[in-house]
């Protein structure tokens, strides 16, 4: 078992089986550690769970003292180093075993913390995903998504948004099961409606790739396919969950947030639909098919982003979500 230190001690010992244990690299990010304690006060302040922040320990015990932060529910477990944005995610997360992200992985993968965040080195977390707590079995390939806003104040998913630029048919059929599984656990939507990216409605529109997933959805029964969507239907409610390829998804969320950054140079902001593109409100994105929950965060993320970040990964403990996930491809 790893070392930990209780913040309203400075004893050490070893880590307690409880309930609910979350895991936050507090050193990923831009403006890490800072951030990430506010984060970690406004969820406390709100709910009661066990938070073990990863990172260098007399930094963040300093920085709890000049919060006032103290509580029998937070705990520091010291980690001496730090994976930076630009190093090599493979090596480095070999060369730092005392990483923030090496060592948050290790407690997860052991079951010592439920679920695992960071707002540090994208590639570092995918790669820790995949071969530390691995795909669930029957899953080709995990996928990651995005919330998008709807103009009539839902939410609705985007999934792939980049983690697999070139894809395969049955891929995308698999991206459909998982983002109605988040969309139906997550979000809270009843019976999701799952459409297919493509330039025109008809079925036999698009290019090799959105063709040859339709008749694959089409025929899931585990799914409420309503055929093609165009670029059009994104923030509309023709669709609950839009599938695509990550690169094609990837631009999508990249025009997304330079709408936000338009949207707040005219002084829109705080409009009622241009206010919710914002990341903070989202957090992170889940790492959806593997065995435990894995949720990475923006790296310019601040204390409201963190918060809710911390949020959905109690949820998706709550929920059980990973185990919903591995439910139904045994059933497949």
């Amino acid at each position: 078992h790893t070392r930990f230190r209780n913040v309203t001690g400075v004893q050490t010992c070893a880590l307690p089986i409880l309930s609910m244990n979350i895991g936050i690299d507090m050193m990923g990010g831009d403006f890490a550690p800072m951030e990430a304690v506010k984060g970690v006060q406004q969820y406390l302040a709100k709910t009661k769970n066990n938070l073990f922040c990863i990172g260098e320990p007399i930094q963040l015990e300093k920085l709890f003292q000049q919060h006032g932060l103290s509580s029998p529910f937070l705990h520091i477990v010291p980690a001496t180093e730090v994976i930076g944005y630009h190093e090599h995610p493979t090596k480095a997360l070999k060369e730092k075993p005392n990483s923030s992200i090496a060592i948050g992985f290790k407690l997860l993968a052991t079951g010592d913390i439920d679920a695992f965040l960071s707002a540090g080195n994208t590639g570092a977390m995918l790669v820790g995903a995949m071969f530390s707590i691995k795909p669930i079995k029957g899953v080709l390939r995990p996928t990651i998504a995005t919330l998008l806003p709807k103009l009539n104040g839902k939410t609705g998913l985007l999934v792939d948004v980049g983690l697999n630029a070139d894809c395969k048919p049955e891929q995308l059929n698999q991206f459909g099961i998982l983002g109605n599984l988040y969309a139906k656990y997550i979000l809270n939507i009843e019976h999701p409606k799952v459409g297919l990216l493509n330039v025109g409605e008809e079925e036999g529109k698009g290019n090799i790739l959105a063709q040859a997933p339709y008749p694959l959805l089409k025929e899931n029964t585990a799914l409420q396919f309503i055929g093609n969507v165009e670029g059009r239907d994104v923030f509309n409610d023709k669709a609950d969950v839009i599938v695509c390829d990550g690169f094609t998804g990837n631009i999508i969320l990249k025009t997304a947030e330079a709408m936000y950054d338009a949207a707040a140079h005219q002084n829109l902001a705080n409009d009622s639909f241009f206010g919710r593109f914002h990341f903070e409100n989202y957090g992170g994105t889940p790492v959806l098919g593997v065995n435990k929950p894995v949720i990475i965060g923006h790296g310019i993320s601040n204390a409201k982003a963190f918060y809710h970040m911390i949020a959905l990964a109690e949820k998706m403990i709550q929920t059980q979500f990973c185990d919903i996930i591995t439910s139904n491809f045994e059933n497949l």
